[in-house]
Parts: C-alpha cells; sequence; structure tokens
C-alpha cells in the first residue's frame, strides 16, 4: 500500500489566541492533502477523472497533540481506507517524523456538476484509488 505524502506548510493566521493551530485550520490542511491526491491522476496524462467534482460527506477527526507555529511544514499523510461504488473514505495523519497531531477521516462522493447529482466511481479512478488502499489501517489508527 502507498501513502501520498503532502507537506503542509503552516501560515501565521492559522494559529488561535493560545499560539495553536485552529481546530478548524486542521480541515484546510485535509483538503488541500486531498485535492493534491485525488487530481494526481489527471493531470498531463488526459485524464478527466475526478475533475467533473466532488463533495465532502463526512470529516471526522481526533485532536491528538496541539501543534504550535513554526516554520517547518507538517506532513500530511493519506491513503484510502473504503471504496464504494459511489464514495470513498480517505485516512489521514498530520505529523513530523516522530510525532502525530491528528488523525482523521473523510467520506467523499464523486459528483456531477452538469446534473446535480453524485456519480460513481469510473474504473480509472478505481484502479488508482486502489494503489492507495489499505482497509485495515484506519481501524488501527481509531484504536491507538
Amino acid at each position: 500500500m502507498t501513502r501520498h505524502i503532502y507537506s503542509c506548510p503552516l501560515r501565521w493566521s492559522d494559529m488561535d489566541a493560545f499560539g495553536h493551530v485552529n481546530n478548524v485550520v486542521f480541515l484546510r490542511y485535509l483538503e488541500e492533502a486531498r485535492i493534491d491526491f485525488m487530481f494526481r491522476l489527471a493531470p498531463g496524462e488526459g485524464s478527466t477523472s475526478f475533475t467533473g467534482g466532488s463533495v465532502v460527506a463526512r470529516h471526522e477527526i481526533d485532536y491528538v497533540r496541539p501543534l504550535v507555529h513554526r516554520h517547518e511544514p507538517v506532513t500530511v499523510e493519506s491513503w484510502v481506507t473504503k471504496i464504494g461504488a459511489a464514495s470513498l473514505t480517505i485516512a489521514y495523519e498530520i505529523k513530523d517524523e516522530d510525532t502525530v497531531y491528528v488523525r482523521a477521516s473523510t467520506v467523499v462522493v464523486p459528483f456531477n456538476l452538469a446534473e446535480s447529482r453524485p456519480r460513481r466511481i469510473t474504473p480509472e479512478e478505481k484502479a488508482f484509488l486502489q494503489e492507495y488502499l489499505d482497509d485495515g489501517r484506519q481501524k488501527e489508527a481509531v484504536a491507538a
């Protein structure tokens, strides 16, 4: 199983009054990593996969440790824990080499913007997602 690795910069404006990265900012970090992950299939290859749109159906976040502002980026590791006919679940860890700050998951639904409705995952998308599939790791992460 492969994990998608995204290096996420911290911004001064990400901090709250306590000097920590604000809890809602972590959703932005997850979004940046998810977009980087899902759109790697299409660029330069002529693929239209995932370009029609997608919507987030659910987020689940466990805040493990506070993250304070610094100049070095954090790493967001992403992998797939479930592939359904018309949805997928992406799991994440926001971390440094030896510290995990957040564990999270997102249910994503591919969406047909022209018809304003969800759509099925294409065979090309499924093949791409299966490279990142680890259906047992999320259970371990939630239990930890």
